[in-house]
């Protein structure tokens, strides 16, 4: 016998070497439209939390991987089901520009090789996802932005809180007056780096400390809880182990930004703490409170009208699919996720470092 499903297959056969196929969700409603073909560079920790949250994604699909290890590859091919034509390593992935069954790479490498590896992915015409930050600075971040322009591809950074329903909520009650005039936002972001031998702790790799990975969250946090984008900034470090944070990594940094309303935010960034994942907005008819606040989730959030008790959908799950859209049909986010994007945010890192070694206000033009 032959089920309605068995039909839908046979008919979506021919297409699988387009990007437009049929694909069933949770609920059993069928999605009819363009899905986004990706290939993950970078099969480390956070490439796997990706590729397992795309395998509920409806709009985006994983297709492809690139990387140095030989033996990942085989493994994802068999946990993925990747063909071995969509496979690569790090000095033959230029050849995706050959490949029409590959639409973006994702981008998931530590962050100094992240200029390189997206010139090169735009250079092959194929759209670039790229983990955050972008890149090592604001030089850099333009570079991939000009490059990106220049071969006509989207650059989108891996901005997932950018989706996260109780984050949109918030930002929504914003939006709509509901907390009146912001007036302070706090951002305390950090955990306790073990490993002393990881790429995080090597400035060459990640290019500074805490800063560029976890505090990263506070300084975008602040902007689209705020709503508006800081004019300077001023900073100071801390630093209790020369030894593990050498010279150029960062273990702890206080970090305050001034916005042109008079807002201000205060916000830490520490690999020397652990508990510190939390948002608090505060304006002049409620607040907004969010702890944890950037984690993987659940995300627990209330405001001065009560708890928010939005679903949980997993964080990576909706970027995928939200960022399809963006790529394949323009959809606007609510809160952007291009390189211009994640080009303010290298500026105010810029800026925060220029701060610890001044000791001075920093001025801001994004």
């Amino acid at each position: 016998m032959h089920t309605r499903r068995d039909f839908l297959q046979k008919l979506a056969a021919p297409l699988v070497a387009l990007p437009f196929v049929l694909k069933q969700n949770e609920d059993d409603k069928m999605y009819d439209g363009p899905v986004l073909r990706v290939a993950i560079m970078g099969l480390g920790s956070y490439g796997t939390r990706v590729a397992d949250a795309m395998q509920s994604c409806t709009k985006a699909k994983l297709v492809g991987v690139i990387s140095g290890t030989p033996s990942k590859i085989t493994a994802w091919q068999t946990k993925y089901n990747i063909p071995e034509k969509n496979c690569y390593n790090y000095e033959n992935f230029d050849n995706i520009k050959d490949n029409p069954d590959i639409d973006a790479v994702y981008i998931i490498t530590p962050n100094a090789l992240h200029k390189e590896e997206a010139i090169r992915v735009a250079k092959a015409g194929k759209h670039v996802i790229c983990e955050k930050p972008m890149a090592l600075n604001a030089k850099e971040g333009q570079e991939m932005v000009s490059a990106c322009k220049k071969a006509n591809v989207k650059l989108l950074v891996g901005y997932r809180m950018h989706f996260e329903p109780k984050t949109l909520e918030i930002i929504r009650m914003r939006k709509d007056g509901e907390l009146g005039k912001i007036m302070f936002f706090q951002g305390l972001t950090g955990f306790r780096a073990g490993n002393p031998d990881q790429w995080r702790l090597n400035k060459q790799l990640a290019g500074g400390g805490s800063l560029m990975d976890i505090g990263i969250y506070s300084i975008n946090g602040a902007r689209y809880m705020v709503g508006e984008e800081p004019v300077w900034v001023t900073a100071q470090e801390t630093k209790t182990d020369p030894v593990k944070f050498k010279e150029g990594v960062d273990e702890t940094i206080l970090f305050q930004l001034g916005f042109p309303s008079g807002a201000m935010a205060s916000c830490l960034s520490t690999y020397n703490m652990n508990n510190l994942d939390r948002f608090f907005l505060n304006a002049e008819k409620g607040f907004a409170e969010m702890q944890p606040s950037t984690g993987y989730g659940p995300i627990k959030a209330r405001t001065n009208k009560g708890e928010l008790t939005h679903t949980h959908v997993t964080h990576q799950t909706v970027q995928m699919d939200e960022m399809a859209d963006i790529i394949l049909n323009g959809k606007q986010p609510i809160v952007p996720v291009d390189g211009e994007e994640g080009l303010k945010d290298l500026k105010i890192i810029d800026a925060i470092y220029e701060a610890v070694r001044s000791g001075k206000k920093t001025k801001l033009q994004l």
